[in-house]
């Protein structure tokens, strides 16, 4: 059995796009890991395939519609259960300080830049979650997508006044700027 199971999320803070959890076991070193929001696209795209081929791995995302759906918190916990069932290690760790009641994980504030796993875990879900995102800037164009991935920016909050929702928004998402 392998001893860590690093996690981290992207898109959590976003109001449109999916929410995606990767869960990270390392088998080999991989050089320049760190917290994906501290390096550049580029060196994030590099690194993805080096974690992919050195790593057992699983990625969890969740649509703005089952977010909508089941709520946040509860598809953080499904999505920690599910990284839980497929990947066998004697420890959980996950980026923060919440495990949204699930059993057997355990939580660090700024894991994904003290702990080379859990950094791994943070790449593979901004890569994932920002891939996706760019995919429906084609199919939303007016949206700014590429621009903002999702987050609620004043240039995407101007988008949506102008354009009303699309399907990727997250409409149980309560915008000051839209009541």
């Amino acid at each position: 059995m392998h001893k860590l199971c690093g996690i981290d999320e992207a898109g959590r803070g976003c109001i449109a796009g999916d929410l995606v959890i990767a869960g990270v076991i390392l088998k080999s070193e991989i050089k320049g890991l760190m917290d994906s929001k501290k390096l550049s696209e580029k060196k994030r795209e590099l690194l993805y395939p080096k974690i992919i081929e050195n790593a057992f791995y699983h990625i969890v995302s969740f649509s703005a519609k089952k977010i909508d759906e089941k709520g946040l918190s509860s598809c953080l916990a499904q999505g920690l259960e599910e990284i839980m069932d497929t990947l066998e290690a004697e420890v959980y760790l996950f980026d923060g300080n919440q495990s949204f009641g699930v059993l057997g994980i355990s939580t660090m504030v700024k894991a994904d830049t003290k702990i080379a796993e859990v950094s791994a875990a943070s790449i593979l879900a901004k890569v994932s979650h920002d891939r996706a995102i760019l995919k429906s800037s084609e199919r939303y164009p007016l949206y700014g997508f590429e621009k903002h991935k999702g987050y609620g920016t004043k240039a995407h909050i101007v988008a949506i006044k102008e354009h009303g929702y699309c399907e990727i928004h997250r409409q149980s998402f309560k915008i000051k700027a839209l009541s």
